[in-house]
């Protein structure tokens, strides 16, 4: 057996690897679905979480789970394609927040049609029952990977 082979087969046996698959599938298909939008899964993520409240880019970050510092490139990035727009705080003059601009509401709608047809799918892969049972699987996962 060679060297690949082998380690193909020690992969196999990682909880990880299944896991690190199935992340990787679902973004590129997500990312294949977004891309006529002009748009990347965490741009999509900013957007879909603009379209509930307007948020500072400190807040975006913790929500969509990036760093502040990719969170100010990519809010760039959105405000130059004039889907979103950002103002002084009401609270604090040195924070700006970010909304959605007519524009980018419209975007979001259709990227979000999207990306629900895409989960819809995985979603359709499995029977009522194992779809929650994934969920709490993977719920635990990360309660249990989170504890440290």
């Amino acid at each position: 057996m060679g060297v690949e082979e082998r380690i193909a087969e020690s992969l196999e046996t990682r909880l990880g690897t299944y896991l690190k698959r199935a992340e990787q599938a679902l973004m590129a298909e997500k990312n294949r679905v977004l891309k006529p939008f002009g748009l990347s899964v965490p741009q999509y993520a900013a957007l879909h979480a603009l379209s509930m409240s307007p948020l500072s880019g400190a807040q975006l970050a913790r929500v969509c789970c990036v760093t502040p510092q990719s969170m100010a490139s990519m809010l760039g990035t959105l405000e130059s394609k004039k889907l979103i727009e950002r103002t002084p705080s009401d609270v604090h003059a040195q924070v700006l927040v970010a909304r959605l601009t007519r524009s980018g509401h419209a975007v979001f709608r259709k990227a979000d049609a999207a990306a629900l047809a895409v989960e819809a799918r995985l979603s359709a892969a499995f029977e009522p029952d194992e779809e929650k049972a994934l969920r709490e699987l993977l719920q635990r996962a990360v309660r249990t990977l989170g504890e440290h």
